[in-house]
């Protein structure tokens, strides 16, 4: 429909934006209260405007940019629309490198790959719908009466339409859908020539599939008085916002027939339609996939089988105490059972349920707890084909402490194991010493207390020989005892948890990094900071039901609006 507006993104930073060809808010949107105002033509009216009043605490307003759709939440997307299966995204977008999250709009480049990718999904999103002419017929939603029948194409594109672009079509955005720009030869006028209705749906799918609006969450909003830079989002961009931040997917009809009755503007309506949502299935996917990206597990170096059942033992574990039993989130960090069938049981050397079924497992003695437990957890950071002591001290004081540790020295050669003596406690001892003290000091003792833990979450008592020694590494005992400097000591995960949990070292990194996840970039500053300062006290610094920290989070005040970047 506009793909040269999505060519011209290639010239545009995909980190800010004043406005684009976004269609605005189309018919039907203007009965919406927080209506942006912008023309049908994606011209932004009300710039000179009086503007609307600001949020009640301007400065929690963090700057957004143009945020395009990440792999994941084209495929949820595409998958929503189109009701079945699609194929894997990641194989034609750009790659999204995580930061810890994949959604970091700063690096979300626009690119010639990205035009392409997306004409390729499009045509292939659109083949295998009307090959399945079940779905096809249930996507359409009107049975044709002829290949020229305009009634149901309009009526389908104007409902698809709303889906796609999160927003209403306009009727001039609907005839030239129809009928193209010269009127005869757009989508109906293709199938009527063709002879056959399903020509014209396929040439609409593949244009509205690779539209700018499609592609991308663009948010304009309405100008705040006295606060140049700072926009009211209307309410289809507060549907869109809210919905990718819960869901992870695009707002459905009943969320977009809340922001058509502008019941979408005020936080009481936003807490409102946040627990409608967090009680959809497709939370708990969301929710899974925000702590693998958080933790590092998103991707294992682990394949098969084996990796697909520690995958569902950390679903389950989040599922039960954010979804099912409403448990305070700490939990995650201390629960005292795991989900696991006979051959993870026995992997990890727990008492197997007696079933090729996941079933709830109690940990006992075992010193393991939680998800720092998993198999998931215990494989990030191997290196050297066995556990890193350091990359693991690192994950946990940088992505569930928060903690800035900073790089090697460029002169030093990470990619080099130590040496100079046979166990490994005593050949990272040399880490800590000299220069390298500082940083060492903070993360290895944390690592070492996981060492019992091999990069594959089996329990081990002795280290591993390694055959390119002479040395028996075998004859080593783990003592599995670790510190967190100035906090307490620790033995193993389950004491970890605990002692995380008791010395505060976790509720404010939980709302940074979910508020990195909901605004798409790593970098916070002061803004930032005083939004999650906001959420903080509105949940405690207590345990806390992750459910209300997600929906204080969309209820803040700052939430429904925008601020550019620069």
């Amino acid at each position: 429909m506009r793909n040269t507006a999505l060519v011209l993104l290639l010239g545009a930073g995909a980190g800010c934006y004043t406005g684009l060809d976004a269609g605005a808010s189309g018919e039907g949107a203007s009965g919406s209260s927080g209506g942006s105002g912008a023309a049908s033509d994606g011209v932004d009216t009300t710039a000179d405007d009086t503007g609307v009043p600001p949020p009640q605490d301007e400065g929690e307003v963090g700057r957004t940019g143009l945020r395009r759709l990440t792999a994941n939440e084209y495929d949820n997307t595409l998958r929503d629309l189109l009701l079945g299966d699609e194929p894997q995204s990641a194989l034609l977008l750009p790659y999204d490198k995580p930061t810890p999250f994949d959604n970091d709009y700063t690096n979300q480049i626009p690119s010639k790959a990205l035009v392409e990718g997306a004409d390729l999904l499009a045509a292939d999103a659109a083949t295998r719908l009307l090959e399945d002419p079940a779905r096809r017929d249930q996507v359409v939603g009107c049975s044709p009466s002829g290949p020229g029948d305009e009634a149901c194409m309009r009526e389908f594109m104007a409902r698809f339409g709303r889906r796609a672009l999160r927003r209403p079509l306009s009727e001039d955005e609907l005839a030239l859908l129809l009928h193209g720009e010269n009127g005869d030869d757009g989508a109906l006028d293709y199938a009527v020539t063709e002879g056959d209705f399903y020509v014209g749906v396929d040439s609409f799918l593949r244009t509205i599939l690779q539209d700018p609006e499609f592609l991308y969450r663009i948010e304009i909003g309405t100008p705040v008085e006295g606060t140049p830079g700072v926009y009211k989002l209307d309410d289809w961009e507060v549907g869109t916002r809210l919905s990718y931040f819960v869901l992870g997917s695009g707002p459905s009809d009943a969320l977009l027939d809340l922001a058509a009755a502008g019941q979408l503007s005020s936080p009481d309506e936003v807490r409102a339609a946040a627990q409608m949502l967090l009680d959809d299935p497709r939370a708990v996917d969301r929710v899974a996939r925000f702590h693998a990206l958080w933790l590092g597990y998103a991707q294992l170096g682990i394949a098969g089988e084996l990796a697909v059942a520690m995958v569902q033992e950390s679903k389950a574990l989040l599922q039960r105490v954010v979804f099912d039993d409403r448990l305070p989130w700490q939990q995650i960090f201390t629960f005292d059972e795991t989900f696991v069938d006979d051959a993870l049981a026995t992997h990890y050397g727990l008492t197997p349920p007696g079933s090729d079924v996941p079933q709830w497992v109690a940990y006992g003695d075992s010193g393991r707890a939680g998800l720092l437990s998993h198999g998931t957890f215990l494989s990030v950071g191997a290196k050297f084909d066995d556990t890193s002591p350091v990359q693991r001290g690192k994950l946990i004081r940088t992505r569930l402490f928060c903690q800035d540790i900073p790089p090697a020295p460029p002169e030093v050669n990470t990619d080099l194991p130590p040496t100079g003596a046979v166990c490994k406690e005593d050949r990272y001892a040399q880490h800590r010493t000299g220069g390298c003290a500082g940083c060492h000091g903070q993360m290895d003792p944390v690592g070492f207390g996981l060492e019992n833990y091999d990069n594959q979450g089996r329990f081990r008592d002795h280290e591993l020989d390694n055959p390119e020694t002479p040395d028996d590494e075998s004859q080593c005992v783990i003592s599995g005892n670790g510190e967190i400097v100035d906090v307490g000591s620790f033995h193993g995960p389950a004491e970890l948890g605990e002692l995380a949990i008791s010395a505060g070292l976790l509720n404010r990194c939980a709302v940074q990094q979910l508020y990195r996840y909901g605004v798409g970039r790593y970098e916070l500053d002061a803004l930032d900071e005083a939004f999650v300062d906001h959420v903080l006290q509105a949940v405690g610094d207590g345990e806390f039901e992750f459910r209300d920290l997600v929906i204080e989070f969309v209820s803040a005040d700052a939430f429904g609006y925008r601020r550019e970047e620069g």
